[in-house]
Order: structure tokens, then sequence, then C-alpha cells
């Protein structure tokens, strides 16, 4: 869950994740896709690189509910 806005800025990020990711995903470096989408701030950079998936590794730890 990407958050939508930057949380020291407040620029808005959130519609820029999925490009990234699948971009980042390809092989690019990081650093010239946040370049090539715009981000420039340092702030909002951060945000990109340190976001880590969480909600699927949860799911991996959710118990088996069985019937």
């Amino acid at each position: 869950m990407f958050p939508i806005r930057c949380f020291t800025c407040g620029s808005i990020i959130g519609d820029k994740w999925e490009e990234f990711s699948r971009r980042v995903t390809a092989g690019e470096d990081p650093g010239k896709v946040l370049d090539s989408l715009g981000i420039k701030r340092y702030c909002c950079r951060r945000m990109f690189i340190s976001h880590i998936e969480l909600a699927e590794l949860e799911l991996s730890f959710t118990p088996v509910m069985e019937r």
C-alpha cells in the first residue's frame, strides 16, 4: 500500500508507483526511473526507494482457517 502523498512535502506521488515498480522489476536503474518520472526531491525519492510491500508479506503468515 504505497502512500498517495509524500510524508514530508505533501507532493502527490501515488500515481507513479505502478510504473516505477514495473520498470525497476524489469531491470532499470531506480535512480534513472525516478528522474524520468520527474521525482526530484530527495524526500519523495526516499518514499519510492524505501517502500516495502507488507500486505503480500502479511498474507504469507495468515493462518488458514479450517471449516
